[in-house]
């Protein structure tokens, strides 16, 4: 049976990973799954890229493993199945448009690219060369975060809106463990380029999640302020609201080996490359996924302050996904 012929009404993951040929091993409460049974490519089955969309819906990060065949064109070839490939980043075009090598780690807690309005919705990482040691990276639920939260803190995050923008470099948090004057120029170019073009965007702190219907909490290392509060208020308040986000229990960290490749959507997640590996390389390469303009609890979408990312990216619009309610 496919997924097609379905009751879509009373479908079960189950029998949409088993319609799609694919295994799925959960590996954290509330964030985290490896796929198997799937050799990925630009040329799979529908049944199967709805069985991994699914998948990441539920579980907000998945893990391939053992896909050494994958180069960069059959990576984008694949993200091309998942939705509308989007430029490499708005800002940084000296390494191509397509695809943006992530070298080093961002050692800061964030969600990619949140200063513009359409937000992505999902990466793609696939790991290019890696250290002997060290390099993992840690992704967090900002579903669970949310849930866990407090009722008066949830009547504060339901209402609150804050400033998201690029003029904060995570190249600025990258300590590799090293002193080369080489890299540390390297460095200083890719801020340079990573602020060429200011975007500034306001968006809400909790956004309604297009596909689940979930809450989610909209913040990390972009945002340089809460609307209607002191410099002063956003500091503290940021610190308490990442605390519940990365707290150990709402997180899953994956160590890289060879062929590995990476998905979390990003709209209900942040994640953290750990640089702890020294003077070693650690390169992987990121292919992002065209966002929807986020919402928020009262119906009311982000809104552009500077900046226009119509060349980056187009607008998605999702549908609910089976099995998450009307």
């Amino acid at each position: 049976m496919t997924i097609t012929e379905l009751d879509r009404g009373s479908v079960t993951a189950e029998e949409i990973y088993a319609a799609g040929g694919i295994t799925v091993t959960k590996l954290g409460e509330h964030i985290g799954a490896r796929i198997d049974g799937v050799r990925l490519s630009g040329s799979l089955p529908s049944e199967t890229v709805e069985a991994v969309r699914y998948a990441l819906a539920v579980h907000k990060a998945v893990v391939f493993r053992g896909q050494d065949h994958l180069d960069d064109e059959e990576q984008w070839a694949f993200a091309g199945l998942l939705g509308t490939q989007t430029q490499s980043h708005p800002t940084v075009h000296s390494k191509g448009k397509r695809l943006l090598p992530i070298e080093g780690a961002a050692n800061s807690w964030h969600t990619d690219v949140s200063f513009v309005d359409r937000i992505p919705k999902a990466s793609i990482l696939r790991a290019v060369e890696l250290p002997p040691y060290g390099g993992a990276t840690t992704w967090a639920s900002t579903t669970a975060a949310y849930d866990q939260l407090p009722d008066p803190l949830k009547a504060l995050v339901d209402n609150l809106w804050a400033l998201h923008t690029n003029l904060y470099d995570y190249a600025e948090k990258y300590d590799g463990g090293g002193s080369d004057p080489a890299l540390d120029e390297e460095r200083r170019r890719y801020q340079d380029e990573f602020r060429r073009n200011t975007y500034e965007t306001i968006h809400p702190v909790v956004r309604v999640h297009p596909e689940t219907g979930e809450r989610t909490l909209l913040l990390g290392h972009f945002v340089k302020e809460f609307v209607g509060l002191k410099s002063s208020e956003t500091t503290a308040l940021l610190q308490l609201l990442q605390s519940r986000i990365t707290k150990l229990e709402n997180t899953f960290r994956w160590a890289w080996a060879p062929g590995d490749v990476a998905i979390w959507d990003n709209r209900a997640t942040q994640h953290y490359g750990i640089a702890d590996f020294g003077d070693h390389t650690r390169r992987l390469h990121r292919i992002t996924l065209a966002g929807d303009i986020p919402v928020g609890v009262d119906g009311t979408a982000s809104r552009v302050v500077q900046g226009d990312a119509s060349e980056y990216s187009v607008i998605e619009t999702p549908s609910r996904l089976p099995g998450f309610g009307d």
